[in-house]
């Protein structure tokens, strides 16, 4: 990657990772909005705590330049359950929220799927994936 290349990543890198750890607060303490949001989708508890773990090993990914790729791979897979949940059963707005809990899901899926892109040579069957489609 070229150095303007590796400082956009970088930025992409460390709000998808800034996203996903300020959230965490809320999943690990058991908030009244993610308890409410996975006793909707059936999953409370272990679907908030599991989902936790997840984004926790997504983010610490992210930050390592090494591993951010696998990083970005988890946060995309973890964000897209977020967002097809927030389409088909919560809705877009959660509890008044006016719809930052969705927003804040497709921003760390839109900047890791970038990072996930421009770092696709580090996953060797994600960048054969992209050449092929590319």
């Amino acid at each position: 990657m070229s150095k303007s290349q590796t400082v956009v990543s970088t930025i992409l890198q460390l709000l998808a990772a800034g996203i996903l750890l300020q959230t965490l607060f809320f999943k690990f303490t058991g908030a009244e909005e993610s308890v409410y949001i996975f006793t909707t989708l059936g999953m409370e508890p272990w679907g908030r705590i599991g989902s936790g773990v997840a984004e926790l090993i997504a983010a610490a990914l992210l930050v390592y330049p090494r591993t951010a790729a696998i990083g970005a791979a988890m946060a995309t897979g973890v964000m897209s359950g977020a967002i097809v949940s927030h389409l088909t059963r919560l809705g877009i707005v959660v509890k008044d929220d006016g719809g930052l809990l969705f927003g804040l899901a497709v921003t760390v899926f839109a900047a890791s799927a970038v990072v996930l892109v421009m770092r696709r040579t580090q996953l060797p069957i994600v960048g054969r994936f992209f050449e092929m489609a590319l």
